[in-house]
């Protein structure tokens, strides 16, 4: 362990070496050492090096900030930014590609890096049931957009599948510019200006952009009815929007253009004034106490793992799982063992008298013994079966899960899905995400009617089925390697899950039923935060955990990865890392498995 210590210290000092060297920033090593902890610098975490896919990445990405350190301007950078935040996304992609574009022209090791990474990535793209455009994200397009016209990386059929999709509209857009961008690659004001310039000339965006304008002009005339001051604050007010743009501005210069987190940080951002939403939401949370309420279940989606990625993707993300897995052999075969000791413990063992045949009975040899005519008494051991007991693992699927949490809860479901089948306990391995970001078709149904107040929930649920309780693992074990896959990890709207779990639980014919809970956190959707209550997931997620915990016969257990979820149910544990299963889950799973009195 020590030796492997060592050489990723020595790994992590040549990459921070690299940065140096490439971006001419020799007080980098200053700044990692006062903010470890901050995202900015997460591309010299070592902890997850597995395979060589992961080492590829790394040295792509750090690579990548160093060019973005020594050619990307921040003020540049900000001055051009489009006030759109579906253009912004566009445009931090662009931004990237061309400082990355300028690597490749200075190092070949830089260039081999970058598209060694990228590569990969297009080679590990989901399928994700892509029916129609609104099942690609155009930001993922368009990184690939990029890729084909300003780097030359070759796209596999799937790949340009998901471009095909938006590509008329970039082509329209963009080839009449191809020439003038390569030209100015060198040149950020003149590239990001025009960049920008063409982004809010898309057809694609006028809608948007549209809506905008009318959501401004409302929230203007709602300003002017309260107040009815004349010119003099007026010029106030302008001053402090004037500020405020500013200070946003000021937020959205410190993005991380890291590929890792990027959409993320762009999705979730809005530059535009109050808007009418804004608005729903302020009233929503004074009411508060609101009950919770779905605005349509039209698009929901219960599907089963196989039916979401094909059976050679779905293989080969199981080999990496197994990858994961090799240094756990030993854990898996100990843990399975001593968890089988202390549940068969439990069992209620009894005898049958006075057999015919069987062990026998030397209590009654004192009968022989008075009168030899009596016949020998045998008893025999009842054979009782361990109580009935079906477990079922609910994974939380979100995009806060990606990268170690999501690997920590499939390696998590596989090892608890292996033990408890050699307990004669069956297992049920379920996953809930949402079909999309920011809403999907439910928020657009919402877009068409107007927007009508409370809309309550406003996105399209994805529950996915990765092994039923009546399958073996061996049969669905290929499943449980889908949780590695990036695209399929969105929103988490997790009392509805639960609510979903514990009914399929209720339908069970077994005498003992355990719902076991994985996630990193509160409940989060950016659609439906946005028109309700700040709460009003999190109040939802509580009131269900608490009606199972109260009023029903199943048992309720979360693991928390990395994070304390003992706010929202009562028996709760965190673990930071596979290891920590061991101990932690003999002492919970043993506990739960004691007889107790159903509630009344």
């Amino acid at each position: 362990m020590n030796q492997e210590n060592n050489l990723k210290e020595k790994f992590k000092q040549a990459l921070i070496s690299t940065v140096k060297v490439i971006s001419d920033d020799y007080k980098i090593e200053k700044e990692i050492n006062k903010n470890a902890s901050s995202k900015n610098y997460n591309f010299f975490e070592l902890d997850n090096l597995n395979n060589k896919q992961d080492y590829i990445k790394l040295r792509a990405e750090t690579d990548s900030e160093a060019l973005k350190r020594k050619f990307s301007n921040l003020k540049i950078y900000k001055k051009n930014l489009p006030k759109n935040s579906s253009c912004r996304m566009l445009y931090d992609i662009s931004e990237k590609i061309r400082y990355e574009i300028l690597g490749t022209k200075i190092l070949k090791g830089i260039s081999k890096n970058l598209n060694d990474n990228y590569s990969n990535k297009i080679n590990l793209k989901r399928k994700d049931q892509l029916k129609s455009k609104d099942d690609v994200p155009i930001a993922e397009a368009f990184e690939l957009y990029m890729l084909k016209k300003f780097m030359g990386i070759k796209l596999n059929s799937l790949s340009e599948k998901i471009l095909g999709y938006w590509e008329k509209e970039f082509q329209k857009s963009f080839d009449k510019h191809i020439n003038y961008l390569s030209e100015n690659v060198e040149n950020q004001s003149k590239y990001n200006s025009k960049l920008s310039e063409i982004l809010q000339k898309m057809e694609i965006f006028e809608s948007e952009n549209d809506e905008d304008n009318e959501e401004n002009k409302e929230n203007e005339n709602l300003n002017n009815e309260n107040n009815n001051e004349e010119n003099q604050n007026q010029t106030k007010d302008e001053q402090q929007k004037n500020q405020e743009e500013e200070n946003l501005n000021d937020m959205e210069g410190d993005y991380d253009l890291n590929d890792s987190v990027m959409n993320e940080q762009l999705v979730d951002t809005d530059s535009d004034k109050q808007s009418n939403e804004k608005i729903i939401q302020k009233i929503n949370s004074k009411i508060g106490d609101k009950e919770y309420s779905i605005y349509t279940t039209e698009f929901d989606e219960i599907a089963k793992a196989e039916t979401l990625e094909t059976n050679d993707e779905i293989s080969k993300l199981r080999k990496t799982l197994d990858q994961q897995l090799i240094s756990f052999q030993d854990l898996i075969t100990k843990l399975a063992n001593k968890l089988q000791r202390q549940l068969l413990a439990k069992q209620n063992r009894a005898w049958e008298f006075d057999l015919e045949e069987g062990l026998l009975d030397s209590s009654k040899l004192t009968r022989i013994i008075i009168d030899p005519q009596n016949s020998l008494s045998f008893k025999k051991e009842k054979d009782l079966e361990f109580k009935d007991t079906v477990v079922t693992l609910l994974i939380d699927n979100s995009g806060s899960m990606r990268g170690r949490p999501i690997t920590i809860a499939a390696i998590c479901g596989d090892i608890l899905s292996r033990t408890l089948e050699r307990c004669s306990v069956k297992v049920e391995i379920l996953g809930f995400t949402t079909k999309n970001w920011k809403g999907g078709k439910s928020r657009e149904e919402w877009n068409k009617k107007n927007k009508p107040k409370n809309p309550g929930r406003l996105n399209d649920l994805r529950h996915i089925i990765y092994k039923s309780a009546d399958t073996h693992w061996r049969q669905s074990k290929k499943n449980l390697g889908l949780m590695l896959k990036e695209g399929l990890l969105k929103e988490n709207i997790d009392g509805e899950a639960i609510s979903w779990a514990f009914n399929r639980l209720k339908k069970r014919k077994e005498e003992r039923k355990i719902l076991m809970v994985i996630s990193d956190g509160a409940p989060v959707d950016d659609s439906t935060l946005s028109v309700n209550s700040g709460d009003f997931l999190e109040k939802h997620l509580k009131k269900i955990v608490k009606n199972i915990e109260n009023k029903s016969d199943v048992e309720i257990l979360a693991i928390g990865i990395g994070h304390d979820v003992s706010r929202y149910y009562k028996k709760a544990i965190k673990i930071t890392d596979v290891q920590e299963l061991g101990d932690v889950m003999i002492e919970q799973l043993s506990g739960l498995f004691e007889n107790k009195k159903k509630p009344n």
